[in-house]
């Protein structure tokens, strides 16, 4: 099982850099930054990371290509993987659901499947050959080319999904795994891997060979009320992108999330923390104590067929730029970073 840092550019940037490099000499599998306009650059940051760094891989996670042109996507990947000597690596989706809207884009109404497999043939084509030719139902390119040129020989392309199935077929068929965000339980990472197992073998692909990654919302401390307190302040702003459908593979009641979205969409987070109930957690979060968390993985991520853990690390200053809230004695995402490498993936094996 590899273990992931999933990082919201949102502290100060040294502070980012640091706990980067603590993920390198801990040896975690990757660190993916989350590339939406909310938050600092992340190609940027990452540029600046690929210096600092030794074996850490390195990426977004996920690039909207509603948002970023694909080639330019392509290019950006082509020059971090040149920086970090081969390292870098990209998860592609039509984009933050609740973002676009922000920019007024109807993302239901513009195909997101069908742009993002067009959006994966492009980046794709464009990485592994330095020029394209194509006429698309989005984009067309003639004679399009780049000298910005990937050291590794097939940077690894993924896609995010989260509702399914045929984004999760579309995974297995055509990209190198799958990143799903906002689910914990063992039902919901069955059902992901079995459609993109439909779609590795519709490909004539092992889908073994995918990187079958659960992005969790994680918060871990040696006080386990604690650590799912953090993850229960997260779960309202994170909601808002979750589909009725994922929610119920998880076990979820859609109408129970409903007001804690509103309230958190109405810019009363208070609330939308005081609605949210505690039983929810553990099915949209990893959270607890490291034994606990490890526990979690163990029985409902690996049994599914998951072989990727990404913790997107609920520390007190997300916690405190989300929700105005304090929570005294959680611990910091170095430390967090420190409990994973020392108490949870030994545990998990």
């Amino acid at each position: 099982m590899r273990f992931s840092y999933a990082l919201l550019p949102d502290y100060p940037l040294v502070e980012s850099l640091a706990s980067i490099r603590l993920a390198d000499a801990l040896g975690f599998h990757a660190c993916y930054v989350a590339d939406e306009t909310w938050h600092k650059d992340p190609w940027q940051l990452l540029a600046v990371a690929a210096g600092q760094t030794r074996t850490i891989r390195l990426g977004t996670c996920a690039s909207p290509v509603t948002l970023r042109e694909p080639t330019l996507i392509a290019q950006a990947l082509a020059t971090l993987d040149e920086l970090s000597g081969g390292r870098a690596e990209a998860v592609l989706a039509s984009g933050n659901f609740g973002l676009l809207a922000q920019y007024g884009i109807d993302a239901a109404a513009h195909r997101p499947l069908a742009r993002v497999k067009e959006a994966l043939g492009v980046v794709r084509t464009l990485l592994d050959e330095g020029t394209i030719t194509r006429r698309g139902a989005f984009a067309s390119y003639e004679g399009l080319f780049t000298f910005a040129r990937p050291v590794q020989q097939r940077v690894p392309l993924k896609l995010g999904a989260m509702r399914g199935p045929r984004s999760f077929v579309a995974a297995g068929e055509s990209s190198d795994g799958c990143h799903h965000s906002m689910s914990a339980t063992r039902e919901a990472y069955e059902y992901a891997v079995r459609q993109l197992r439909t779609g590795a073998e519709r490909a004539g692909r092992d889908w073994r060979d995918l990187d079958i990654g659960a992005w969790v919302v994680f918060a871990t401390s040696p006080d386990g009320a604690l650590a799912r307190e953090a993850a229960r302040s997260m779960i309202g702003p994170y909601a808002s992108a979750v589909s009725d459908e994922q929610l119920l593979r998880n076990g979820v009641d859609p109408s129970a999330l409903r007001p804690v979205v509103a309230a958190v969409r109405a810019g009363d987070p208070a609330r939308g923390i005081e609605l949210t109930d505690p039983g929810v957690v553990a099915r949209l979060a990893v959270a607890g104590t490291p034994a606990q968390c490890a526990e979690q993985i163990r029985t409902q991520l690996r049994p599914a067929g998951v072989n990727h853990v990404i913790c997107a690390i609920v520390d007190p200053t997300l916690v405190r730029l989300f929700t105005g809230r304090e929570l005294p004695g959680l611990p910091g995402v170095d430390e967090q970073l420190r409990l994973v490498h020392e108490a949870v993936r030994p545990a998990v094996g």
